[in-house]
């Protein structure tokens, strides 16, 4: 039985509808998670037809597992993970088990941005920045001579916007290298220039060293205590002149990285100087963003990515053109939920196609440190970008999070 072999998933987004997508093109799916939740709500994961508990960030457990799977008769065509952390081990399990279609090294090296930036180090759009290891004390003559504030701390693991930090004067840096260093002892702290310019995210596929973009989307972010991004917009139509300008920087990417088939996402802002690398990510986007890309150009990327881990060929061409806003949905102050309103009318609101909230009655919810602290979104079109981002805000804000004091 062909089978595809999926590390972690989510409940929803990108990785869950990966599981789905596989599933519509007939391959038995299997699971392999570290999240006992996932086990006790087995009911509602109707796709995945065998999850299995496992420690997945344990290589030899895991090879176990596969070991056991080929013995029942499955025909293991591709391991996959649509979850950050999972991306590279997947791939080092499909060198060994599969014909693998995809650059292990090139994947690890995108998975930690300290690897990354001192990859493309050399390149015209990559910011200043400097590492301090651990236990180095903070080299303040070296960050004087060559950044100046407001600088941008983190830690080169991090995901979904957790220890990425502005800091604005020495003092606020002072405190937020300790804090990182008493958190992760024995990592590398990355301080790089700040980066002013609008931001945006592009969707790409890497198919025999042929660049594919899925989607260019404008990114909205929301500045608290971190940068949390709460709008996206899609571009129905890209500007010559800026679609020229990312595959430059995205053929410079696959070249030094080695990459001859991938799939990746990376976001940058544009500058007076050229297009600067914030970051690049070796999967697609999680959350709504395969919804995005579906209603925007109608077609599935979770799924042509899965062709290109099966050796096929991936298609990108557009079905349709449409101009789609997704709006999240955060909170302003700590509670534990009591109720959602207004789902309803954000639903049959003009040009909605998709409203999701997730958390259920008695969760805590707390201003958002992390993309993991959006609770709903709403997903819009319009005749025009700014259309759709009218329709997805105003029936964003139909919801409303009721919470109640701790």
């Amino acid at each position: 039985m062909k089978t595809i072999i999926f590390i972690g998933t989510n409940k929803s987004g990108s990785s869950r509808e990966a599981i789905k997508a596989a599933e519509q093109l007939c391959y038995f799916t299997v699971v392999f998670t570290n999240n006992e939740k996932q086990l006790q709500q087995r009911e509602e994961y109707i796709d995945v037809h065998e999850m299995i508990f496992v420690d997945t960030n344990n290589l030899s457990m895991m090879k176990e597992e596969i070991n056991k799977l080929r013995l029942k008769g499955k025909e293991i065509k591709t391991i996959v993970s649509f979850i950050d952390s999972n991306v590279y081990s997947a791939s080092i399990l499909c060198d060994e088990f599969c014909d693998s279609y995809t650059s292990s090294n090139a994947i690890k090296i995108m998975e930690n941005k300290e690897e990354t930036r001192v990859s493309l180090k050399e390149q015209p759009y990559t910011p200043k920045f400097f590492n301090i290891n651990p236990n180095e004390s903070l080299p303040f003559e070296t960050i004087n001579s060559e950044l100046t504030f407001p600088v941008i701390v983190k830690s080169p693991k991090s995901t979904g916007s957790k220890d990425v930090l502005f800091v604005e004067n020495r003092k606020q840096l002072e405190k937020q290298i300790v804090r990182l260093q008493e958190k992760n002892p024995d990592e590398t702290i990355i301080i790089e220039e700040y980066i002013d310019g609008n931001q945006y995210l592009v969707e790409a596929l890497i198919y025999n060293n042929k660049i594919m973009i899925a989607g260019m989307i404008e990114q909205e972010i929301t500045q608290g205590k971190r940068f949390i991004i709460t709008g996206y917009g899609v571009l129905a139509d890209v500007p010559n002149h800026l679609k020229a300008g990312i595959e430059q920087v995205l053929q410079s990417i696959i070249s030094q990285l080695g990459i001859k088939n991938g799939a990746l996402h990376l976001e940058l802002r544009r500058t007076k100087g050229g297009w600067k690398l914030i970051e690049i990510n070796p999967r697609i986007s999680g959350g709504a963003m395969n919804e995005m890309i579906l209603a925007a150009f109608g077609y599935n990327l979770v799924e042509e990515t899965l062709k290109l881990y099966l050796g096929e060929s991936p298609s990108v061409i557009p079905r349709c053109r449409n101009y789609v806003f997704t709006q999240h949905v955060i909170v302003s102050k700590k509670g534990i939920l009591e109720k959602v309103t207004g789902k309803r009318r954000a639903i049959r609101s003009p040009g909605v196609v998709k409203v999701y909230v997730k958390p259920k009655k008695g969760t805590k919810l707390t201003p958002p440190l992390s993309m993991g602290h959006r609770y709903a979104y709403v997903i819009a079109t319009g005749a025009s970008l700014e259309e759709a981002k009218k329709r997805a805000k105003s029936a964003a804000d139909e919801i409303k999070f009721h919470l109640v004091e701790e």
